[in-house]
């Protein structure tokens, strides 16, 4: 449980610096699959990581307004709806967005992200358990979740 903010962010531009390696390679490096990442490609790595900070960013703008987030209820109630397999749809429709698009979402929204929450009352997130589980769940727990893939990405492409 964190106690303020500032250490959240701290952690979590820490943790998620490891990630940004993945702009260095080339388009062609980006899209090779890699049997020891589950057959992801970087771009499907960077995709999945993007779309869900992006979720925790929505939820972000929600609480920089009110004191409740509509959207934690709708990608819950999506995701019992479509489960896993949605993180395969989401790849699938990324693959047809122009690299640099991936590229742009990938090196903005994190940062998006960490500023929308610095104007976010502690109150309606750090202090709240319920919207903090979310902030972590899409952050720093699926940073840690994906690190072998990052790793064996960044291997093949060296």
């Amino acid at each position: 449980m964190y106690t303020d903010a500032l250490t959240f962010l701290d952690e979590e531009r820490d943790a998620w610096r490891p990630y940004e390696a993945l702009e260095g390679l080339t388009d062609d490096r980006l899209d090779r699959s890699v049997e020891a990442a589950n057959g992801w490609s970087g771009r499907d790595l960077m995709t999945h990581m993007v779309f869900w900070q992006d979720v925790a960013l929505q939820v972000a703008r929600d609480l920089a307004l009110g004191e409740t987030s509509p959207t934690i209820a709708r990608f819950d109630a999506e995701w019992e709806t479509r489960g896993p397999g949605w993180n395969d749809e989401i790849m699938a429709e990324w693959r047809t967005l122009p690299i640099g698009e991936v590229r742009r979402r990938f090196r903005e929204t994190a940062g998006e992200l960490r500023g929308t929450l610095t104007v976010v009352p502690e109150s309606r997130w750090v202090k709240h358990a319920e919207h903090m589980k979310t902030f972590t769940e899409e952050t720093l727990d699926h940073y840690a979740e994906h690190v072998k893939e990052l790793e064996a990405i960044l291997a093949a492409s060296a």
